[in-house]
């Protein structure tokens, strides 16, 4: 007889206790041991460039009982940047695609620019001494600076960063000139005019910046980055279990309480209709099919 779950259920969250992605995986976990009626168990698993804990994942038995969540830089990047033990396009059963954040590109107060434009002109006059903060390898903000680069013709030092906090703080200090910077990590400084955002990298306003352009506006067409978090189990992972999952990761985003501590964190839930297994398959697919030649083209390796 059917009676998943059992016993508790393990998240393994392969990043550190306290970030953006780990308040969020809390939030939907709680939410979800009250539908399952069994606790959703958040470990951190850190390590190896965040590759450890979907190792960890992509080894558990397809039992229900061992899950993960992580953003695109793990279930997307890693494979191709990092010696990894998996495959992220077949060992692993997507269950829910949970919010994500966009990227936008922030540039230091001092800098004599107001939109992409001068930006672009200001960049192309300083190309020796211009620089960019980075945050990771192989990361949004890594990518997007890339991006930007090769998209506007342009040059400039990525100054490589372990995290957003530092990197935010030598931007506002001026000593770096832009980066592409979560959207969530630098909105309080946008908000007190200590950085100035020109462009957010979606195809739609971010809500909790409607007056910033998105980059198509803004004259960077199709340069979208944005942080999207998943929700997945072990391959061979029954379908039952997998439909039953989703049911209550569905259900957490769709409390007015969770969601408003996701709004937040300056997070957007997606559709319902985009929250399926089926949904996130189809767009991890297209992120894979997106990224990866760009990672390799741009040669990135771990540092």
């Amino acid at each position: 007889m059917f009676n998943y779950p059992d016993r508790p259920i393990k998240l393994i969250a392969p990043f550190p206790a306290g970030g953006l992605a780990d308040v969020l995986a809390r939030a939907v976990g709680d939410e979800m041991s009250k539908t399952l009626g069994q606790p959703v168990i958040v470990e951190n698993v850190t390590g190896a460039g965040a590759t450890a804990g979907v190792t960890r994942v992509a080894r558990a038995e397809p039992d229900g009982y061992t899950l993960g969540t992580g953003t695109s830089a793990q279930y997307v990047g890693s494979q191709v940047i990092y010696h990894v033990q998996y495959d992220l396009r077949t060992d692993f059963e997507p269950v829910a695609m949970l919010p994500n954040v966009p990227y936008w590109l922030v540039v230091k107060a001092a800098l004599p620019v107001t939109n992409v434009q001068e930006l672009v002109a200001w960049l192309k006059a300083n190309a020796d001494k211009a620089s960019a903060g980075a945050v990771g390898v192989g990361m949004g903000s890594h990518l997007c600076g890339v991006m930007l680069q090769q998209a506007t013709g342009t040059k400039f030092q990525l100054v490589p960063y372990r995290g957003g906090a530092p990197a935010l703080q030598d931007l506002v200090a001026g000593q770096v000139d832009l980066m592409c910077d979560l959207g969530a990590n630098s909105l309080a400084m946008a908000r007190a005019s200590r950085v100035r955002p020109l462009a957010v990298m979606a195809p739609a306003r971010w809500f909790a910046a409607p007056e910033v352009p998105t980059a198509d506006e803004a004259g960077l067409p199709g340069l979208y980055v944005s942080t999207w978090h998943g929700l997945w189990a072990p391959k061979g992972t029954p379908k039952e279990i997998v439909a039953k999952l989703n049911a209550a990761a569905m259900a957490a985003m769709a409390d007015p309480g969770v969601a408003k501590r996701i709004a937040e964190q300056g997070m957007s839930i997606p559709p319902p209709d985009q929250q399926t297994p089926e949904a996130l398959a189809a767009y991890h697919k297209a992120e894979i099919e997106k990224w990866w030649p760009i990672i390799k083209a741009a040669n990135i390796k771990p540092d």
